[in-house]
């Protein structure tokens, strides 16, 4: 479900109170987890880690007005989203994430290129999920980022 919200905590406070606590324990936990440069916002709907215009000035290539993506945390009607783009653009980053995902996770991944997806709120794995967004610097993404642009 796509909000309108315009800060993160209004997009927090607007949850649903079943989705709260976890959804709040998981943008901390990124906050606290992300390599300085990558800056918290609102955008498409969701909350998102970006890096800012300050550190990337071209932006994102579909639209140069916004930061450049990398993560984003949604609460869906039926599930939680996070997206990390790290994972849908390095291979061994996302093999990391599957292998690490299966020894400490019971369950089935659900994953599609960018996106994991949760339908039991209390099953999130925060600390995994913290871990994937400490692996990967403002540098490292923008350099991948543009390799992939000139594929």
């Amino acid at each position: 479900m796509q909000s309108n919200a315009t800060s993160v905590q209004q997009y927090l406070d607007e949850l649903p109170a079943d989705r709260q606590p976890v959804m709040q324990a998981l943008y901390e936990a990124m906050k606290a987890a992300f390599p300085p440069g990558f800056e918290a916002s609102v955008g498409y709907g969701m909350i998102g880690f970006v890096v800012p215009h300050a550190l990337y000035p071209a932006g994102y290539h579909c639209n140069p007005k916004d930061p450049l993506p990398f993560a984003g945390l949604a609460s869906q009607k039926n599930h939680i989203s996070f997206y990390h783009m790290g994972v849908y653009a390095d291979p061994n980053l996302l093999a990391w994430f599957e292998r690490a995902y299966a020894e400490r996770v019971p369950g089935k991944l659900n994953m599609g290129k960018s996106c994991i997806r949760f339908s039991n709120p209390a099953k999130v794995p925060i600390d995994l999920l913290a871990e994937l967004c400490a692996k990967m610097t403002v540098d490292d993404w923008i350099a991948l980022y543009e390799r992939q642009l000139k594929k």
